[in-house]
């Protein structure tokens, strides 16, 4: 993945808890995928409208 190994990715992560905090990182993981629902829904919509057109 991207030419890094475990110790690399865990590294990273510990340094991404320590500035954010781990409910601050809960919320934007809540917020990403609300984002990425709504993107989809609206792909679906626009599919549908076009299919019925």
């Amino acid at each position: 993945m991207f030419g890094l190994g475990h110790t690399e990715l865990l590294i990273i992560l510990i340094i991404v808890v320590l500035l954010f905090g781990a409910g601050r990182i809960g919320k934007i993981a809540g917020e990403l995928g609300m984002g990425i629902r709504s993107f989809k829904d609206g792909m679906n919509e626009t599919k549908e409208n076009d299919v019925s057109q």
